[in-house]
């Protein structure tokens, strides 16, 4: 066994082991809203419920590891002493992905995750309505661990209204955990979900990824996308170039598949088959085609 000092790490490798071996972690998906009213929407898996009387959330958007600067959400908090803790069930992992991209202050994650904006009742940030489980916050006090790159920043928020969706709910308005359908965080690319185990998500972090608002009409309100089909679609840096999309062509027809004489739906359902293997590349290669 390998035995370290923390002090003797770098903070980039401390905080990948530490990441990896507390794990699964639940996920907040902070909701909040800046001192001009825009919404802002990010997940953190540095996360839990520490109190029920009162009612007692903590989140905390660490200091980033590479420059020391801070999180949009945290800016806000501070600021507005508001936020939405929404939770984070499989159907919508790959949007919750998505709008951890580093987008410019001022963009509005909800329309790049392809989410929507639902009011609540006690504070101004939104609730993302595709959440089973949606929990309105005050924001009692912030603690700030530290000053350097990688310090969290303890947010204690107290609910004051809670939303939970029938669909998760037995006769007794208890939820079924089955239903809710959790997911949590693991180190690296890795989630957990509860059904089946760990699965992977490339993280979206590093590049901004086109959202799903810059998506055609035809394709961003499909009958036959999921939102984790969306999200895969969503967190491409660009599109494929027309001579990209003339060589797919070309080989498709070599295994004798007319990509010209398929309808909409066919090419939805053909490309949603790439995704469920990842290949996002030639996914958007034969919507475009």
């Amino acid at each position: 066994m390998l035995t370290f000092d923390p002090k003797d790490l770098s903070t980039g490798k401390l905080h990948g082991y530490l990441l990896s071996a507390v794990a699964p972690r639940p996920i907040a998906f902070a909701s909040t809203i800046d001192e001009d009213g825009n919404p802002n929407l990010s997940p953190f898996s540095f996360f839990n419920v520490f109190s029920a009387n009162p009612p007692i959330l903590i989140f905390s958007p660490a200091r980033r590891v590479r420059d020391n600067s801070v999180k949009h959400t945290l800016e806000n908090v501070e600021v507005t002493r508001e936020v939405v803790i929404n939770v984070v069930n499989y159907e919508l992992v790959h949007q919750a992905s998505l709008s951890s991209t580093e987008y410019d202050k001022g963009i509005n994650e909800f329309d790049k995750a392809g989410l929507t904006m639902l009011k609540s009742d006690v504070v101004k940030p939104f609730r993302v309505a595709e959440s089973p489980v949606q929990m309105e916050c005050k924001v009692n006090d912030i603690i700030k661990l530290g000053t350097e790159g990688g310090a969290g920043n303890l947010v204690i928020c107290e609910v004051v209204k809670l939303h939970i969706s029938k669909d998760v709910l037995d006769e007794n308005d208890l939820i079924i955990q089955e239903k809710l359908d959790l997911v949590a965080r693991a180190g690296g690319s890795y989630y957990n979900r509860a059904k089946h185990g760990f699965f992977e998500i490339p993280k979206p972090l590093q590049t901004l990824g086109i959202g799903i608002d810059a998506m055609p009409k035809e394709i961003k309100n499909s009958m036959i996308f999921t939102g984790n089909d969306l999200g895969m679609l969503g967190n491409v840096e660009a599109l494929p170039t027309a001579e990209a999309i003339a060589d797919f062509v070309k080989s498709i027809g070599e295994h004798h598949i007319n990509i010209t004489e398929m309808s909409r739906r066919q090419k939805h359902k053909m490309a949603q088959n790439y995704l469920s293997y990842g290949d996002v590349e030639s996914a958007w290669k034969l919507l475009l085609s």
